[in-house]
C-alpha cells in the first residue's frame, strides 16, 4: 500500500485516502496482487483506479509474465520506483543546490543582458517525454523510426519562426536544430565556407562575439578563427559607433566570403542596409546574428535584418525568452540575375542543413525544439510586444540614470536592451565592478569598452534589462536599481583604495577584513533582497 501511494502524483499523495473508500479498495487490490498473472479482466477496483487516476503509473502486477520470478518482479518494482520518484526525494543533495540557485534568482537583480526568465510552458516542454526520442535527420528524412510526432513538433517550430518574423516559406528556410547560438554560427560558416575561407565580424573588444572570428595577437581563441581566416572590423574609439567606411575599405582588401552583422555588447542599431551594400560590393554573404535583439525584432521595435541578410542566426533564450537553443534562417529562391538574364539560385538550404546535421551535431534536442515552438507563439502575442517595449524603456532609464550619476556610457546611450558602462572613472576595473555588484546581489558581467587593449582585462560592465522587465520592474523601479548600483560601485571604489595592492586578490581581501566596508556591503545587499522579493519570479514553484 505504501509503495502504491509513492507512485501517485505528489498532490494525490497528500490526499486523505481514508475519505475515499473506492480509492482505498483500488489501491489495496492493486498492491495485494503484485504476483497475480491471471488473464481475467481487471477488477472493478482496478478499473476505477485507471479511470480516476489516468496519470498514475501502472503497476508491474498488471504486466503479464512468469509468476515464478518473484524476485525479478520486485527488481522491476524497485526500478519503477526509481524512475517515478521526483528529484527532491531521489536526489535531495542536488535538489538543495537547485533550490539555492532559485533563491539567488529570487533575491537578486539579474542584469546580465543575455539572460532572461523563461515561461512555464517552455519548462513543460523541456521536461516532457520529447527528451526520450532520438531523431537524427530532418522531418520526413529521419535515420530512426517512431518520429511521426517529432516531425510535427519540428515543422510547427519552423512554421512559427517564419510567421513570427513575417517570412515567406518560398523565400526562407528555417533550421531549429542548433543546440545554441555558437553551434548555429559555426554551422553557418561550415555550410557556406571552405576551410580557411575568410569571414569578417565585429571585434570582441568592440562589442562583437567570440564566434564572429575572435583571436588575439598570440592565440586563435574561437574555433571560427581556427578553421577560418577572420579579420575584425572596429568601432570608432571616440564615438563607440561602428566605422562602416573602414569596414567597407577593409572588405575590399580582405574579400571575405561572409560578413557578420551581429553584436554581444553594442547598444546601437545596426545599419543592415549599409552592410548589404558592402557585401554586394565584394560578393560576400551577409549573415546577421540577432541573438541579442531577436525579441526586439520580433516585436517590430527595431529594424529587422531579414530585408537585407542572406542568413540570420539567433538564440532563443535571450530577449526571445525561450529555451536555450539556436535557430538559423536562410534564403531560398533567386540570389541574383546574370547579365544574360540567367537566374542564380541560393543553395543555402542543403548546405546549412547538412552542416548542422550530420557535420556538426547528432540527434536534435526535441524538447528544446518544442520549447522554441511555444516561445515563438508567445512572441507573436500583444503582451510580448508590450514587454519588449518596456525592456527598451527600462534600458533608457537605466542609461540616463547612470549618466546623471557621473558614469560614462559607451556610445552615450542605448537603442536596445543593454547599456555598456566604463567604470574607470569610478576607480574600478570591470572585474572589480562585477565583483562588488555580485556581493550585493546584482548579477552583471565585466566587458570591454572601446579602446580596451585586452578582453581579459576589461574596463567596463554590461548591464541589461530583459530579466528585470520579465519580473515586472517598471521605469520607477529601474531608478531605484540605478541607486543600488551607484551605492555598490562607490563601496567598491572605497575597497579598491583600501586594498594593499592592485591585484584582484587584494581587492577581495578587503571585503573579508574591513568591517566598515563589509557592513556597508551587507546593508546594501539586505535592502536589495527586500526590494527584489516584492516582484514575482516566473517559473516552477519549487525548482
Amino acid at each position: 500500500m505504501q509503495y502504491a501511494c509513492s507512485l501517485l502524483p505528489r498532490k494525490l499523495q497528500q490526499l486523505s485516502f481514508s475519505n475515499c473508500p473506492q480509492l482505498m479498495r483500488a489501491l489495496t487490490t492493486t498492491t495485494s496482487s503484485t504476483t497475480t498473472t491471471t488473464k481475467s479482466s481487471p477488477s472493478p477496483a482496478k478499473k476505477f483506479l485507471r479511470s480516476a487516476l489516468p496519470y498514475t503509473i501502472r503497476r508491474y502486477s498488471s504486466v503479464k509474465g512468469d509468476n515464478s520470478a518473484e524476485t525479478n518482479s520486485r527488481s522491476k518494482m524497485t526500478d519503477q520506483q526509481l524512475l517515478q520518484t521526483n528529484l527532491e526525494t531521489s536526489d535531495p543533495e542536488l535538489a538543495a543546490i537547485i533550490k539555492k540557485e532559485k533563491e539567488r534568482q529570487r533575491e537578486g537583480l539579474e542584469m546580465i543582458a543575455s539572460e532572461n526568465y523563461t515561461s512555464v510552458a517552455v519548462l513543460d516542454c523541456l521536461s516532457s517525454c520529447l527528451t526520450n526520442k532520438y531523431s537524427e535527420g530532418y522531418p520526413g528524412k529521419r535515420y530512426y523510426g517512431g518520429n511521426e510526432y517529432i516531425d510535427m513538433v519540428e515543422l510547427l517550430a519552423q512554421a512559427r519562426g517564419r510567421e513570427l518574423f513575417n517570412l515567406d516559406a518560398d523565400k526562407w528556410g528555417v533550421n531549429v536544430q542548433p543546440y545554441s547560438g555558437s553551434p548555429a554560427n559555426l554551422a553557418v560558416y561550415t555550410g557556406v565556407c571552405r576551410p580557411h575561407d575568410r569571414i569578417m565580424g565585429l571585434d570582441l573588444p568592440d562589442g562583437g562575439h567570440l564566434t564572429h572570428g575572435f583571436f588575439t595577437p598570440t592565440k586563435k581563441i574561437s574555433a571560427t578563427s581556427i578553421f577560418f581566416e577572420s579579420m575584425p572590423y572596429k568601432v570608432n574609439p571616440t564615438t563607440g559607433i561602428i566605422d562602416y567606411d573602414k569596414l567597407a575599405e577593409a572588405a575590399k582588401t580582405f574579400r571575405p566570403q561572409v560578413i557578420i552583422a551581429g553584436i554581444s555588447c553594442y547598444s546601437r542599431l545596426l545599419d543592415y542596409k549599409r552592410f548589404r551594400e558592402i557585401c554586394d560590393d565584394v560578393g560576400a554573404y551577409l549573415m546577421a546574428d540577432m541573438a541579442h535583439v531577436a525579441g526586439l525584432v520580433a516585436a517590430g521595435l527595431i529594424p529587422s535584418p531579414f530585408e537585407y541578410a542572406d542568413i540570420v542566426s539567433t538564440t532563443t533564450h535571450k530577449t526571445l525568452r525561450g529555451p536555450r537553443a539556436g535557430v538559423i534562417f536562410f534564403r531560398k529562391g533567386v540570389r541574383s540575375t546574370k547579365p544574360n538574364g540567367d537566374k542564380v539560385l541560393y543553395d543555402l538550404e542543403e548546405r546549412i542543413n547538412q552542416a548542422v546535421f550530420p557535420a556538426l551535431q547528432g540527434g536534435p534536442h526535441n524538447n528544446a525544439i518544442a520549447g522554441i515552438a511555444t516561445a515563438f507563439k508567445q512572441a507573436k502575442s500583444p503582451e510580448f510586444k508590450e514587454y519588449q517595449t518596456r525592456v527598451i524603456k527600462n534600458a533608457k532609464v537605466l542609461c540616463k540614470g547612470l549618466i546623471e550619476k557621473g558614469y560614462v556610457v559607451a556610445t552615450g546611450g542605448t537603442d536596445v536592451h543593454l547599456v555598456l558602462v566604463d567604470v574607470r572613472t569610478a576607480g574600478l576595473t570591470g572585474a572589480k565592478a562585477e565583483y562588488i555588484l555580485e556581493l550585493v546581489g546584482i548579477a552583471c558581467n565585466k566587458n570591454t569598452v572601446p579602446g580596451d587593449k585586452s578582453a581579459l582585462n576589461p574596463s567596463g560592465i554590461r548591464l541589461g534589462t530583459p530579466a528585470l522587465t520579465t519580473r515586472g520592474l517598471n521605469e520607477k523601479d529601474i531608478e531605484q536599481v540605478v541607486s543600488f548600483i551607484d551605492e555598490a560601485l562607490k563601496a567598491g571604489a572605497e575597497a579598491a583604495k583600501a586594498a594593499a595592492g592592485p591585484k584582484l586578490a587584494d581587492y577581495h581581501k578587503v571585503f573579508n577584513d574591513n568591517e566598515k566596508i563589509k557592513n556597508k556591503v551587507n546593508d546594501i545587499h539586505q535592502r536589495i533582497i527586500a526590494f527584489t522579493k516584492t516582484f514575482p519570479l516566473p517559473g516552477l514553484d519549487v525548482l
